[in-house]
């Protein structure tokens, strides 16, 4: 009889030890997981924030830009050619400092992607760097056509500017 009560006593005790060894094994694993799974949110999550504000960036030299292109209007306005000549003027060194910063998140979009937001990005720079040509055939030019010219450079630039703004809101959406 004794014999059998230290089968059950050493049968419980090991037993006893799986189920621990085995609930610290879940235990441990469990932790594990979950500690990766806080590590890669809270990187996405950087990374999140970090292409948010390299975009934000990207908008804010755009519009920059823009801001030296609506001047046209300005020299719309003006009667005078040699004042629209020096608002052309003035406008085109605008354009070119606006342009660098254009140039400059650019490449940090580029850094930060992903692909698709990167290529509209360069869309939009190549855009704005071909409106600075366009804007110095006004000077000194009455021609309708050139005119006409500049402000569908301009459109298409205004649309990849809107392409950029969609495709950087599709990437900083929280299921991507």
């Amino acid at each position: 009889m004794a014999n059998s009560e230290l089968w059950v006593g050493v049968l419980t005790a090991v037993t006893a030890l799986g189920a621990s060894y085995l609930t610290a094994r879940g235990t441990s694993r469990a932790a594990l997981a979950q500690a990766r799974t806080t590590t890669r949110s809270e990187a996405l999550r950087e990374e999140r924030e970090r292409r948010r504000s390299t975009y934000r960036q990207m908008m804010t030299c755009v519009h920059a830009f823009s801001l030296a292109c609506w001047q046209i209007l300005d020299v719309d306005a003006t009667p005078d050619r040699e004042r629209k000549d020096l608002l052309l003027t003035q406008m085109q060194e605008r354009m070119g400092s606006a342009v660098n910063d254009v140039t400059q998140a650019t490449r940090e979009v580029l850094l930060d992607g992903p692909t698709e937001v990167a290529a509209a990005a360069e869309e939009v720079r190549r855009m704005a760097l071909a409106l600075q040509p366009l804007l110095k055939r006004l000077v000194g030019a009455d021609d309708p056509e050139r005119r006409e010219e500049y402000d569908r450079a301009y459109q298409s630039f205004r649309q990849a500017h809107n392409r950029f703004i969609e495709l950087a809101r599709q990437a900083l959406e929280v299921g991507r």
